[in-house]
């Protein structure tokens, strides 16, 4: 079993509650072109207590009935991502990404990755048609502010964590943050559910 995290404590049925509990994957919202989007919160992925099986699975089960037979969008939300607590990793991402139906391959009309920074900038423009085939990285679009993806998306049916109009405000101040070129500020976040061990214990599987 190839695993997001080496080690895990809670059962496959815990990680497919903890997916739904974090909400971080949700059809919501349309493009101005009406179409569904799927926003994926990267922040919110608990990337050391979720197994690729049990993420493909939940996909699978999930997310991919809601998105139909019909074209869609991404919105991928980058911000605050840390490669220790909310990356899975290239290898899962390739694993999770060969697993998507051919048809929904076809339906993916565009990926909007929101707030991406200088080092994912770097490694997708070095890697990205390694690790993905050519259809996918044609259709990643990069935006580094939320105004700009309200060009894309309507606004008003797209709900965002309060941490991202936090960072966004601080980019407006701040843009050199965007390529690495000034440090990082202090900043106060809205965090995501809990994700607290002893909690995540007592979750039970719903027959």
């Amino acid at each position: 079993m190839s695993n997001i995290s080496s080690s895990f404590t809670l059962s496959q049925c815990q990680q497919h509650h903890l997916l739904e509990k974090l909400d971080v994957f949700n059809v919501r919202g349309r493009d101005k072109r009406g179409r569904n989007v799927l926003l994926i919160i990267g922040k919110y992925f608990p990337a050391r207590m979720v197994s690729s099986e049990v993420l493909k699975k939940y996909l699978e089960e999930t997310i991919y009935p809601k998105l139909g037979a019909k074209p869609f969008s991404v919105v991928y939300v980058h911000t605050d991502v840390q490669k220790s607590e909310n990356f899975p990793g290239i290898s899962v991402l390739r694993s999770v990404y060969d697993a998507i139906p051919m048809n929904l391959k076809n339906n993916l009309e565009v990926v909007y990755f929101l707030h991406p920074g200088l080092q994912a900038r770097l490694f997708l423009a070095t890697f990205g048609r390694l690790f993905f085939d050519g259809g996918l990285y044609s259709k990643l679009k990069y935006v580094s502010r939320l105004d700009f993806l309200w060009d894309h998306v309507r606004r008003l049916e797209m709900k965002i964590p309060d941490f991202v109009h936090d960072h966004d405000e601080e980019l407006e101040y701040h843009p050199m943050m965007d390529y690495g070129l000034e440090s990082d500020h202090p900043r106060v976040y809205t965090e995501p559910p809990s994700m607290d061990p002893i909690s995540m214990y007592s979750m039970r599987c719903i027959a």
